[in-house]
Parts: C-alpha cells; sequence; structure tokens
C-alpha cells in the first residue's frame, strides 16, 4: 500500500461551493430542510447506512433517507466509519488520512488517530493524505453527521485498487456497536433513464440479498465498499433494507444520461 504523511491539522473541503453551499448558514439549512422532508422511519436496531455522494441537488433527498433513518443514534454512537472510493487519485490498498479533523462549512469532526493506527499496525491501511485531498466521496456524507451527531469522530476511508475482503477486513475490525458505518456510492453512471432504472433494480436486489459477489465497478462507483460490508453484514447476520431508489433524471430532469443514487439501512433483524 502507499504511503504518504504529510498533514496539516485539518483536511480542508474540496468540494465545498460546488457539490453543497460554502456558507455555514445555507449549509446548515439545506441540510435540516433534506432531512425534514425524509420520509424514512428510524430503524431502532440500525447499524448502518449506504448512501449516495453527488451533489446535494441531485442526491441529497435519498442521502437524507439515508441519514434520516439513524437520527435515534445520536447521543449512543461514539464515532462513524466512512468508506467510499477514490475519484482522482490511483493507488493500492485502503487510504487513511494523517489529519486529526476533517472540515467543513461546519466546523471540523476530530479523526479517530487510534482506531486508523491499529489499521495500520495490522497493515489493512496506509497513509495517503494525497488520496483523500481532492476527493467528496467522504466529504459530502459529513454535514449531515454534523447536522444529526454533532463533534462525531469518524475514520475516513477511501478505497483503489483492493479487494472486497481487504475492505471487509477493515470494516470488521472497527465496526462495533458504538460504531456507525456509512458507506459513500453512486450507482451506475450515464446510462439513459430506463437502462439506468433497469440497471439499478439489479443492483438493489443484489444488495438487498447480500449477493456482494454480484456487484461490480459497473453497478456502482463504491462497489468495493458495498462488497465489503456486505460480506460484513452477512458474516454478522444483518438484514439490509432499502430506503430510497431513483436517478439524476429524477432530480436534475436531464435524462439522456443519467448518475444511480440509492439508499439502504443496515440492521439487525427482530
Amino acid at each position: 500500500m502507499t504511503s504518504r504523511r504529510t498533514g496539516p491539522r485539518a483536511r480542508a473541503p474540496a468540494v465545498a461551493g460546488s457539490f453543497y453551499p460554502r456558507s455555514a448558514e445555507t449549509l446548515s439549512r439545506t441540510v435540516a430542510s433534506l432531512l425534514a422532508a425524509a420520509r424514512t422511519e428510524q430503524r431502532q436496531r440500525c447499524r448502518g447506512i449506504i448512501t449516495p455522494h453527488a451533489g446535494y441537488v441531485y442526491s441529497g433527498a435519498v442521502a437524507a433517507e439515508a441519514f434520516a433513518s439513524v437520527r435515534h443514534l445520536a447521543g449512543r454512537i461514539d464515532r462513524a466509519i466512512v468508506i467510499g472510493p477514490a475519484h482522482f487519485v490511483p493507488f493500492r490498498g485502503i487510504a487513511a488520512p494523517s489529519h486529526a479533523a476533517f472540515a467543513t462549512p461546519l466546523g471540523e469532526m476530530p479523526v479517530d488517530a487510534g482506531a486508523i493506527g491499529a489499521l495500520a499496525e495490522d497493515r489493512l491501511v496506509a497513509v495517503n493524505d494525497e488520496a483523500h485531498a481532492p476527493d467528496h466521496a467522504i466529504e459530502v456524507e459529513l454535514p449531515f453527521l454534523q447536522a444529526i451527531f454533532g463533534n462525531l469522530a469518524v475514520v475516513p476511508l477511501l478505497f483503489g485498487f483492493t479487494s472486497a475482503d481487504a475492505v471487509a477486513a477493515a470494516i470488521g475490525q472497527l465496526w462495533t456497536d458504538d460504531t456507525l458505518l456509512v458507506v459513500s456510492s453512486d450507482l451506475s453512471h450515464f446510462e439513459d433513464y430506463e437502462a439506468a432504472c433497469e440497471h439499478d433494480q439489479r443492483t438493489a436486489a443484489a444488495i438487498e440479498s447480500l449477493e456482494e459477489a454480484a456487484i461490480g465497478s459497473s453497478d456502482a462507483c463504491g462497489h468495493l465498499a458495498i462488497r465489503g460490508a456486505l460480506k460484513e453484514a452477512a458474516r454478522r447476520g444483518l438484514d439490509v433494507q432499502r430506503l430510497a431508489l431513483c436517478n439524476s433524471g429524477d432530480t436534475a430532469g436531464y435524462r439522456r444520461s443519467v448518475v444511480g443514487y440509492g439508499a439502504w439501512a443496515f440492521h439487525e433483524p427482530p
């Protein structure tokens, strides 16, 4: 695994003003409005979520359905693992940051350095700030976490060229009762509306039946994060429930080339 340690205290926002509002006041209002409009019921035995990471105008409503399902966990969890794909910097393995915090316009979220140190000691991740610097996969999830949980500790992880087993091992080591798992992934990319709807329905069925091997890179940009989470969920006997499924043709109106978005909850069976 590539290891690059640089690290100012906080990782600065890369997509504030493009994927979501730059103004703290506007961002706070936007996230609050999205959560207020969510129709998802809170899942009392919820352990984690899958949520999209596009600009809020495209996928914010779907992401809100995922985060709304865990609002009741405020005060009951100590940290969140946020894992998704690296979009810009190629590397092997799983990248963790050296930063002490991740910043958004709403403030800083502390990074659980002890958890990252334990993963690095077991050679499950390597420190790679270069991969984290430009990427949005983790950043766009943080304002939702801040709105619900405040100053929650996070374990931000990006996967590069690796395996679902490697991702499952990293998740499995940290996914404790006081830890929320947030899997950051969009679905199909740049198909026409009808094809994307069919494609994403197939992917959704695989997710909900825990058929992780059926999910490939063309099905979801965060396919290895999803597959690793599904592997660990299956090992723990968790269920996966769909909360929302749509695409950018539903939210932004342009249907010749769309991106798919879905939200799911991992929960313990009754």
